[in-house]
C-alpha cells in the first residue's frame, strides 16, 4: 500500500508540473530561482548528512541489524503519500528540472503520455524495490553495505545541489 501512496504523490507532482507549473515559474523568475537555489542547498544538507552517515558507520564495528517493524494496516499508504507529497526532492525535480523540459511545445497528447510514464515508472520502481527490499539475504547486504551506499548518494547529492545553484 505504501508503494500507491508514494504513486499517488507523484500524480500529484506530476500533474501540476504538466499543467504549467513552467508557465507560473516564467513568469516568476525569482520563484524559480528561490527553488534552484533553495532546493540546492537542500540537497547539499542532504548530502552532507549521508557522508556523515557513512562517516559514522565506517567508525562503528559491524552489529546485527535492528527488527524492522512494519506500519499498522492501512497507515502504510499515507505515510507513503504524505511522505512523497512533502518531499523536497520531488519538490526540486518537478519545479525546477522537469518544468524545464516540459515547455510550450509540448502538445497534449505528449503531456498525457508523460503523465501515465511517469505514474507507471513510479509505481514500477517503488513495487520492485519493495519487493527486493524484503528479502531478508538483501537487507542483511544491504546492512553491509550501507557505509558505501551513504557515502556515495551523499557525494551525488552534494554534487547536484552544487550543480543546481551554480547553473541558475
Amino acid at each position: 500500500m505504501g508503494v500507491l501512496g508514494i504513486t499517488l504523490g507523484i500524480v500529484i507532482w506530476a500533474g501540476v508540473a504538466l499543467m504549467g507549473l513552467h508557465l507560473i515559474l516564467q513568469k516568476m523568475a525569482w520563484l524559480h530561482q528561490i527553488i534552484m537555489v533553495g532546493g540546492g542547498l537542500y540537497l547539499l544538507w542532504m548530502g552532507w548528512q549521508l557522508i556523515g552517515s557513512a562517516r559514522q558507520r565506517h567508525k562503528q564495528p559491524q552489529q546485527d541489524a535492528p527488527a524492522v517493524s512494519l506500519p499498522k494496516k492501512g497507515r502504510s499508504f499515507l505515510k507513503g503519500f504524505l511522505t512523497n507529497l512533502s518531499n523536497p526532492k520531488a519538490i526540486i525535480y518537478f519545479g525546477s528540472v522537469f518544468s524545464l523540459f516540459v515547455g510550450n511545445d509540448v502538445g497534449s497528447l505528449e503531456r498525457w503520455g508523460l503523465f501515465l510514464l511517469i505514474i507507471g515508472e513510479t509505481f514500477a520502481w517503488f513495487a520492485l524495490v519493495a519487493a527486493i527490499f524484503a528479502m531478508p539475504w538483501i537487507r542483511n547486504k544491504y546492512q553491509r553495505l550501507a557505509k558505501w551506499i551513504d557515502g556515495m548518494a551523499g557525494v551525488l547529492f552534494a554534487g547536484f545541489g552544487i550543480h543546481l545553484i551554480i547553473s541558475r
